[in-house]
């Protein structure tokens, strides 16, 4: 009776929709996006975005987020947090990169990591081979 498309529409991913309130903790594998009001803690592993009509009052955790809408919280993330034009974010974020819209806003603190970083012995190898590099003589 019922087909089991793992794609409606062309989204994968969880939504809420414009008009809905939910509550809790939310934890999925593929996409988010609000569009409602959400309250809670939101662990994501895919993408999550806070629409223009969407507020949620949570800590966020997700593998790259957008606000276009407000975000109450803390965000962290191993990848990207983008802010935009229409964005605010009241709460302190930990991500790998930031990227804020002329007209978005951050009211918190922001710390930033990079992802991954070479090992000691590969930087330290990288250095000796720049040191070894034929300099042109001066004259």
């Amino acid at each position: 009776m019922f087909k089991n498309n793992n794609k409606i529409n062309g989204w994968n991913g969880t939504l809420i929709g414009q008009g809905s309130l939910a509550e809790g903790k939310l934890e999925c594998e593929a996409s988010l996006r609000i569009e409602g009001m959400f309250r809670g803690e939101i662990h994501c592993q895919g993408q999550v975005v806070i629409g223009e009509s969407g507020e949620a009052h949570s800590n966020i955790k997700g593998a790259d987020v957008v606000v276009a809408g407000k975000v109450i919280g803390d965000i962290s993330s191993q990848g990207r947090l983008t802010i935009m034009s229409s964005g605010l974010v009241e709460g302190n974020v930990n991500v790998a990169r930031l990227i804020i819209v002329e007209g978005g806003l951050l009211n918190g603190a922001s710390r930033m990591e990079r992802a991954a970083s070479l090992p000691a012995t590969a930087v330290d190898s990288l250095k000796d081979k720049s040191k070894k590099t034929a300099q042109p003589e001066a004259g």
